[in-house]
């Protein structure tokens, strides 16, 4: 078999055989297929397309590339929620407690964050003492005794995934609806999930721009999921407009708690109590109807905010911050963004909020930045709210004085302000099972 008959026949609008993208992806893998053909390929997937079964075919041999884990000795039905990634979206933080104090198991691995959108493990250590490094023995200890485990991809899982996006990242072969499917859901199946509920954003904050196209995807990846045996669903949630009011890693943890004691903001609870009736549903706690019931009481008789305090307890975290959130380190420094306009907050560009974020020191542009856990943004007004000239737009906070400038000019060029009021959008746009 050689690459070159590969790369043409893809070029040429042909079908890949399952040996043929096996040969493809061990390739990678192992490094016999140099990258300009790896590239060569990628290209002519992303102007030819694959169809279904070559892209669950893809996606499992991403999959087999490295790593699987194996879930046997956790009792009980183990269900998880992935998202595509924005700007403020701490929601595992919220729905994972919620679900594992109501009998399902919640055994999650996440990632950290690059550019814009934030990681769910760099928002666990803005927790002082917060471990997000677990032994695969103490970690299926602690879902079996707690419900709830959360930790790094520390494992080497779908490396393939690895070289193939580097690859892709340079390429212009990125936004490709077979390569992303296999790229998510190949990490994702590595794990061994009973239940996955995938949370596919759309929008400016949001890798996929519009809702048919994060339809598109959420469809491909389901039928993904089912094809290895998994009960799925995905929600379209909206990421025109940061998820909450906090954006950084010990704010957005603050906003989190705030959510499990009952004071959340009203759209992140929204998507929060949605997801997790989604994810008690697929594990058979009832219907979705019944299961939001579920969760609004798990979170109004303070189960899920135990739960979360025990997870931070078990994995070496300061509870004490969880317990009040006033404790947490504080930024050195502050800086109100007002605006120059009346009238209403009209289109913003949620990407951008993320990018504003980032340059106060709360993210990272590559893997081996640190970041400032205090710095972040704390919006003041949204979309559709009523502006005047000097009401502040939001409080940005940073321990680097000198980050504020352009950090405001981000932000300030982000947010349209117009006459009339916008006109509102769902939160949630539709469920594909």
């Amino acid at each position: 078999m050689r690459m070159y008959d590969i790369i043409k026949k893809k070029r040429d609008g042909g079908e890949l055989t399952t040996e043929e993208i096996k040969f493809f992806v061990q390739g990678v893998t192992d490094g016999s297929i140099p990258d300009y053909q790896i590239s060569a390929l990628c290209m002519a997937i992303y102007f030819k397309g694959m169809t279904s079964r070559e892209t669950c075919d893809l996606t499992f041999a991403v999959r087999d590339s490295g790593d699987r884990l194996d879930f046997s000795g956790i009792d009980g039905i183990r269900v998880d929620k992935h998202s595509t990634g924005g700007v403020g979206d701490k929601t595992s933080l919220v729905v994972a407690p919620i679900v594992a104090s109501l009998g399902v198991k919640v055994a999650k691995m996440s990632g950290r964050g690059l550019g814009h959108t934030g990681g769910t493990i760099d928002k666990l250590e803005a927790i002082e003492g917060f471990n997000t490094t677990l032994s695969d023995a103490d970690f299926m200890k602690q879902v079996n005794e707690l419900g709830f485990a959360i930790v790094g991809q520390s494992r080497q899982f779908a490396p393939a995934d690895k070289k193939l996006y580097a690859l892709r990242d340079v390429t212009a072969t990125v936004d490709s609806m077979p390569l992303i499917a296999a790229s998510i859901m190949g990490k994702k199946l590595a794990a061994d999930d009973d239940c996955i509920v995938l949370d596919v954003k759309t929008g400016s904050g949001s890798f996929m721009k519009t809702v048919e196209a994060s339809k598109q995807l959420a469809k491909l990846m389901v039928d993904i999921g089912k094809s290895a045996g998994k009960k799925m669903v995905a929600l379209i949630t909206n990421m025109d407009r940061p998820l909450g009011y906090a954006i950084g890693n010990a704010l957005e943890v603050i906003e989190a708690v705030e959510t499990l004691q009952g004071n959340g903001p009203e759209d992140f609870t929204e998507v929060c109590l949605t997801l997790a009736a989604h994810m008690l549903s697929l594990a058979g706690k009832g219907s979705v109807e019944q299961c939001r019931k579920l969760a609004e009481k798990a979170v109004a008789d303070g189960s899920a905010l135990n739960k979360f305090i025990q997870t931070v307890a078990a994995q070496g975290g300061n509870k004490k911050l969880i317990e009040n959130t006033a404790n947490f380190a504080k930024a050195k420094y502050s800086h109100s963004v007002k605006s120059v306009k009346d009238g209403y907050i009209g289109n913003v560009d949620t990407e951008a909020y993320g990018l504003s974020s980032l340059a106060l020191g709360a993210g990272r542009n590559t893997v081996e930045d640190e970041i400032d856990y205090s710095a972040g943004i704390i919006l003041k007004r949204k979309t559709g709210d009523k502006i005047s000239v000097g009401d502040e737009i939001a409080t940005l906070y940073s321990n680097d004085k000198t980050a504020f400038a352009k950090a405001e000019e981000i932000l300030l060029s982000a947010t349209e302000i117009c006459k009339n009021k916008p006109a509102e959008e769902p939160l949630v746009y539709c469920i594909v099972d």
